[in-house]
């Protein structure tokens, strides 16, 4: 059948690449089966039970609680229904977030940068608990998710947000922060995790962030990539370490570009999974110091809801090498650094022979438990799903 709109010859191109990707994952999945320990990943394992982790590795049976701010729709609820703030007062019950100025959905790049962390947390033997099954339907309000997260009773919770700070674009103000409550929170258990543990995971995938390239925002009253607010009902409401993530500003078009485009996703996924993963170990990975923010934007900041408001940042994307040296005291923190742009390579290589002698020429200097998380990354960047058999 012919889609109005699309020529045969546009077709005819469109399915070479669509061909040349399965081929493309065929041949990792080919390869993948000859490292001996990912002979058992398949791709039911991909997708979902957490695979075998191997002994002495601090994630494995941990939970991860990950909720990727916002969602696709009301899906029949009222989205400006007041709901509790955790501090006395009442905010809009959920919103389908910014528009960068790309055009791409926040709720959806929260979502598509959460799946690629589950992949590789999973692969670290971590059980993941997201607070939105997909992103078309509904997740529940912010106190429904603060909830959610609290009886998960996970070593962490990581809400992922992307700021916006003007409709249009705003070549000024760009950056990641994480954003921390103001203390005291009115809830004693709240107050206490939040002042402890909560604030040590938030520092910890602050360093993550600037380990891997990343500069802290410029605006916003943001101090070494921290900005401390009371409006934030994941944290105000949360009782389990809860880090608030606002990853670039989607105004900008630099962030806006890494945040909606698959290599950059991919940096910022092996960011946070290196914070989260870092913080279970008991944040011992070696923290590089905070990069200096760019000069502060003219304009002032706003408080903003649950993540719709101004904050944020975004990798260099002039940097090829925007993934900081790899740590030679972590096995992981070095697998993860080389990662990333060993799957980028990947990723601009659709002949299924050079994606064969990559992954057994480099692919082998990266240790197997390293390379099971890559792979599995790849394969979610792909679909989620292994041609095999």
């Amino acid at each position: 059948m012919t889609i109005p709109g699309i020529t045969s010859t546009t077709k005819r191109r469109r399915d070479a690449r669509f061909r040349r990707r399965r081929g493309a994952v065929a041949a990792i999945s080919a390869v993948a089966l000859t490292v001996g320990s990912l002979t058992a990943l398949s791709a039911g394992e991909a997708t979902a039970a957490p695979a075998p982790a191997p002994p002495g590795n601090a994630a494995a049976g941990k939970t991860i609680f990950l909720d990727p701010g916002h969602q696709g729709s009301a899906a029949g609820h009222d989205l400006n229904a007041q709901v509790p703030d955790g501090r006395g007062g009442k905010k809009d019950c959920q919103t389908s977030g910014a528009t960068a100025v790309t055009g791409a959905k926040e709720h959806t790049v929260n979502w598509d940068i959460a799946q690629l962390v589950k992949a590789g947390l999973e692969s670290q033997g971590a059980r993941v608990v997201l607070s939105r099954p997909d992103d078309t339907g509904w997740g529940g309000c912010v106190d429904q998710r603060a909830a959610a997260a609290s009886r998960s009773g996970a070593a962490v919770a990581v809400s992922l947000h992307a700021d916006s700070t003007t409709r249009g674009a705003d070549e000024g103000k760009k950056g990641f922060h994480m954003i921390v409550p103001a203390l005291p929170i009115p809830d004693a258990a709240a107050d206490r995790v939040q002042a402890g543990d909560g604030r040590k995971a938030s520092e910890t995938m602050r360093d993550a962030f600037v380990k891997a390239g990343f500069a802290p925002a410029n605006y916003a009253g943001v101090k070494d990539g921290i900005q401390t607010r009371s409006d934030i009902a994941a944290v105000n409401l949360t009782t389990v370490p809860a880090v608030f993530i606002e990853m670039g500003n989607l105004s900008n078009p630099q962030d806006a570009a890494a945040l909606s485009g698959k290599d950059g996703q991919l940096k910022y996924a092996m960011a946070i999974t290196d914070g989260i993963l870092n913080h279970v170990r008991g944040g011992a990975a070696p923290a590089a110091e905070p990069a200096a923010p760019a000069p502060e934007g003219a304009a002032p900041n706003s408080p903003a809801p649950d993540s719709a408001a101004p904050n944020s940042a975004a990798p260099n994307s002039n940097d090829p090498a925007a993934t900081t040296p790899p740590s030679t005291e972590n096995g992981a923190d070095q697998g993860l650094a080389i990662v990333i742009p060993f799957v980028q390579k990947l990723l601009t290589t659709e002949d299924p022979a050079e994606i064969a002698e990559l992954l057994l020429g480099e692919g082998q200097d990266v240790s197997a438990q390293v390379l099971k998380a890559m792979l599995t990354v790849v394969y979610g960047l792909f679909g989620g799903e292994l041609p095999i058999g």
